[in-house]
């Protein structure tokens, strides 16, 4: 009983996460993408003009709450301690190599259990990349992998990403005329703006004070037989499974729908939804964590968590305005070549980080 009561903070994350999604879903998000931190920002990258493909052209309230919510979390908590300069181009690289798999896969790995929870088949195939990469991580880890300490930083530098998103919610709201908004396609379905903020805000403090994390979850499993961040991983996929049930029996935007063929922003090229995935999971490992873990601490005042966001904002922009992202009609030959340079980068990383070499 003591054992599972320690377990229960996260458990609890995952399984507002969960749920945040199947309602955010039926408040309007596309189908599968309650929450996704790879497409958001990659919607976000859109509304601000970095790319032009009008489909996916939005400030996404979520994200903006995410970060929001994990300062206010860390600030409460005396948590919040600014610190960075620990590689920040090699982590913004990172963070692009981590965009482009998800682009492949068309999900982060938040959005790879959300859709194995609405029945998705192709993320399974995603699963087992996301665990291959992972595993391959861990060898890095093992042979002595490190990005080297992070010193503290002026408050400045802490509070900057959090601005920025202050900056986008006003954006949001106001809705000036140089702001980009989707008239169709996912960019185009999106909750109420104040729904979405606070559906960030839950899932920021909560995620912040649980240490949520897709990666970390795996990768504890795999080097530690630690499953403590693993449950959380398993709520969100019980609570989004359950959710999708709940709502398709009521007629709400949503639900359980299983197969492979169909699905909602998805495709079903089996070997590149894996591929895309181990560059995802492999890319989170030597980050220290997954996309959500990284906006998390980049409120809690990361600045080097905040450059790998950079790197993901741009890395989106750079797949839709260079055809490297998927589409439902499946990945481009760009991206697959995009993919392949990205994993042969990261092990580069990885094996020139590391004690041995």
């Amino acid at each position: 009983m003591t054992k599972l009561k320690g377990h229960l903070p996260v458990i609890l994350a995952g399984l507002v996460v969960g749920i945040a999604s199947v309602v955010l879903v039926a408040l309007g998000n596309p189908v599968n993408m309650g929450f996704c931190i790879a497409c958001f920002l990659r919607d976000i990258a859109g509304g601000v003009g970095m790319h032009r493909a009008a489909i996916v052209q939005y400030i996404r309230p979520e994200i903006i709450g995410l970060v929001l919510g994990a300062m206010i979390m860390a600030m409460a908590g005396k948590e919040f301690k600014v610190r960075g300069g620990s590689s920040p181009m090699t982590r913004f690289v990172l963070g692009f190599c981590v965009m482009v798999g998800a682009l492949m896969f068309l999900g982060c790995p938040l959005r790879m259990v959300i859709r194995l929870g609405g029945g998705d088949g192709n993320a399974i195939l995603g699963l087992i990349g996301f665990i291959i990469g992972i595993f391959v991580g861990t060898l890095f880890l093992k042979a002595g992998f490190s990005l080297k300490k992070s010193q503290p930083q002026p408050k400045i530098e802490g509070v900057l990403m959090p601005a920025v998103n202050v900056g986008l919610l006003i954006l949001v709201i106001a809705a000036p005329a140089f702001i980009f908004f989707s008239t169709e396609g996912p960019g185009s379905m999106r909750a109420p703006i104040a729904a979405a903020l606070i559906a960030g805000l839950v899932v920021g403090a909560i995620a912040q004070r649980s240490r949520l994390c897709m990666a970390g979850g795996i990768r504890d499993a795999m080097m530690l037989k630690d499953f403590h961040l693993l449950m959380g991983f398993v709520a969100i996929f019980v609570a989004v499974l359950v959710g999708n049930l709940i709502v398709g029996g009521m007629g709400l935007k949503g639900g359980f729908n299983p197969g492979f063929a169909g699905q909602a922003v998805a495709h079903t090229d089996g070997l590149w939804n894996l591929l895309g995935m181990v560059l995802v999971g492999l890319g989170s490992v030597l980050l220290g964590g997954c996309p959500l873990r990284q906006l998390i601490l980049s409120g809690s005042g990361n600045s080097d968590s905040s450059v790998a966001v950079l790197g993901m904002v741009v890395g989106a922009a750079f797949c839709h305005n260079f055809g490297l992202a998927s589409s439902t009609d499946g990945p481009s030959f760009a991206g697959k070549v995009a993919v392949i340079i990205g994993l042969v980068l990261v092990c580069a990383i990885g094996a020139g980080n590391t004690k041995k070499a």
